[in-house]
């Protein structure tokens, strides 16, 4: 497959001013369920961009039997086919190895673009185990997406209870992006079961 603006190794388009949801992920393998993260994300909070950051590996997971980069970037844009969804691998093109990290580059980089943190609420149940947790709710908004078998569990999480004083009403998501950190919301609605835990272990068994 070649390589758009839209999709590969470089830094999406960006010009000062624009709001980009960061959706950051292995995508191993990608799915209709991390589409409709990002999808929700984009109708919800008035996002010009999401950009699905493909990870050269997570920090917390087993990465020996990790699918290699470039095609989980391929996979990642055929099940994203949108417009309005870029699929980069900047960490491995910047050489970080933690969001936090990533955050801070484009951060620093980029003062005048909003970004929003972007995931599915199954990582907020883990959240306070990512490398400098609290930095990355300092620093920018996050949105969380509510997904099956996770609407209550995160919510008595320990990210979630730190920071529940800057927690952002749902009906109020479109103004997230005029806030800085520390600010988060929680939104629900249709929700996808779809998971790559379950895709993976689905191959196996075949």
């Amino acid at each position: 497959m070649s390589r758009s603006p839209n999709h590969g190794i470089s830094l999406p388009p960006i010009e000062p001013g624009m709001t980009i949801g960061l959706y950051g992920g292995s995508f191993n393998p990608p799915h209709d369920g991390h589409r409709h993260v990002a999808l929700t994300a984009l109708q919800r909070l008035s996002l010009q961009k999401i950009w699905c950051l493909v990870t050269p590996g997570n920090p917390l997971k087993d990465n020996r039997s990790l699918p290699p980069l470039d095609k989980r970037l391929d996979q990642t844009a055929q099940i994203m086919n949108h417009p309005s969804i870029a699929i980069s691998a900047l960490e491995a093109k910047i050489g970080t190895n933690y969001s936090a990290q990533t955050i801070r580059w484009l951060t620093n980089r980029y003062p005048k673009t909003r970004f929003i943190w972007v995931m599915g609420a199954d990582n907020l149940a883990n959240f306070h185990h990512w490398k400098q947790w609290k930095s990355i709710f300092a620093t920018l908004p996050i949105a969380i997406i509510d997904r099956p078998g996770y609407s209550l569990s995160p919510l008595s999480s320990r990210a979630a209870q730190t920071y529940q004083a800057w927690r952002l009403p749902e009906k109020e998501a479109k103004s997230l992006s005029a806030n800085r950190g520390p600010c988060w919301t929680y939104l629900h609605g249709p929700r996808s079961d779809l998971s790559s835990t379950r895709l993976r272990s689905q191959k196996d068994e075949k």
